[in-house]
């Protein structure tokens, strides 16, 4: 039976997609539930299954178009290899080799679809380019890297023009690449500068010493591992004293939406993370009503989801506020920008050891500056202070948080 491969319905406020690159080539078979091709939108990557075992015998759509919800991708012929009708391909994409992971001379290379793009667009083996990624995964910047250091080896000094003497002199090569944004991208930019000509953003700082979480974290770090299966991690305590503050000022929990303010009685939070794609927000919901370790097994499934491509559009929407660690790429101090259309985003930085007066005396103290960014329009300073006052409190004497005080 002959079986159309169909764009599925995309995310809701999504209208279309981009076909990255497809995982099998025109006379291949496939499994049932395998991958066939990667569709890229605004903030994730859908993956487009095969409904049954088969042979894909006819592709229909090339890498690099756009595509939208119904649309016949390639066609599918149900059954066996034995059973299945002949290879037709009307697409170059069929006579390109696209697979889940790169292919190289050392077998199967984990890599992202942007990744593989890059690849097949310069014609590169994945086992040229050194990977920098986790177990060894290649990243963007590994393939631009590497693509540089080639184009500057291939000037030599026997390259070099001879002159009077029979002198040779070396001759500077300067080198630009033409590379498109990736929708991604191109959507973060578009968010961030109507997040600049919208709202009236303002930033205050503040400082805190985390002694005492860090206390706390090392008396009871192997037994929370031991009992709930994941390390206990800055970040839930952040978290949690987050809500309790958003608790005390609801105003930064808020949203401008036309000339009314919208109040949330839930906390949903988004938690910035880096991936080779961009910077993605995951919010992670009721965290109000989360132990600390619920918290970091939600993080970690969301992250790692986020990683690879996995991660729904559901889980990018809806947060009421925003949290941002710059400090694990080694910010001292920044200005977040509002993730809209919420009204406020907190910055974590790099922590290091200052010299503080405590009781009178100069101690080395592990510091953070904390830093959050407000909607002007609908709250004031004195709130946006006390708001990262009561962080810093809780963070400073962990006790509040379970005390809720």
């Amino acid at each position: 039976m002959t079986i159309e491969i169909k764009v599925p319905q995309l995310p809701e406020s999504v209208s279309d997609a981009t076909l990255v690159g497809w995982h099998k080539k025109a006379g291949e078979s496939v499994a049932r539930d395998e991958n066939l091709v990667d569709l890229e939108t605004d903030k994730v990557v859908l993956e487009v299954p095969a409904p049954a075992a088969g042979t894909l015998v006819k592709i229909l759509v090339e890498d690099g178009a756009t595509v939208v919800a119904g649309d016949v991708l390639a066609v599918l012929e149900e059954g066996t290899v034995a059973d299945a009708a002949p290879a037709v391909t009307e697409s170059k994409t069929a006579e390109a080799p696209a697979a889940a992971v790169a292919t190289s001379s050392k077998g199967p290379v984990k890599t992202s679809p942007a990744v593989r793009r890059l690849l097949d667009e310069h014609d590169l083996d994945a086992s040229m380019v050194p990977g920098s990624g986790k177990d060894g995964r290649i990243t963007k910047s590994d393939v631009m890297g590497f693509l540089k250091s080639d184009e500057s080896s291939d000037v030599t000094p026997g390259d070099a023009p001879p002159v009077a003497g029979g002198e040779e002199v070396m001759v500077a090569v300067r080198n630009e690449q033409r590379v498109p944004m990736t929708r991604l991208r191109a959507r973060i930019a578009e968010r961030l500068v109507q997040a600049q000509q919208t709202a009236a953003m303002l930033t205050t700082f503040n400082e805190v010493d985390l002694t005492e979480v860090m206390a706390l974290r090392s008396r009871y770090r192997d037994a929370f591992e031991k009992k709930h299966g994941v390390r206990l991690g800055f970040m839930s305590f952040f978290a949690k004293a987050a809500v309790e503050a958003l608790k005390k000022f609801p105003v930064i929990n808020a949203s401008v939406e036309g000339t009314d303010i919208i109040y949330h009685n839930y906390y949903d939070l988004g938690i910035a993370v880096s991936t080779e794609r961009g910077l993605m927000v995951p919010v992670i919901r009721d965290v109000d009503q989360m132990s600390f370790a619920e918290f970091e097994l939600a993080l970690n499934d969301m992250a790692q989801r986020a990683q690879s491509g996995t991660i729904s559009m559901e889980d990018l929407t809806g947060g009421t506020f925003t949290i941002t660690n710059g400090g694990i790429f080694g910010s001292m101090m920044s200005t977040p920008i509002l993730n809209q259309p919420q009204s406020a985003i907190l910055g974590m930085h790099n922590i290091q050891q200052r010299p503080m007066v405590v009781d009178g005396e100069i101690k080395a103290r592990p510091m953070m500056y904390l830093a959050v960014t407000y909607d002007h329009r609908i709250i004031d300073g004195k709130e946006a202070v006390q708001f990262l006052v009561s962080i810093k409190e809780q963070l400073e004497d962990p006790g509040r948080l379970l005390l809720q005080v």
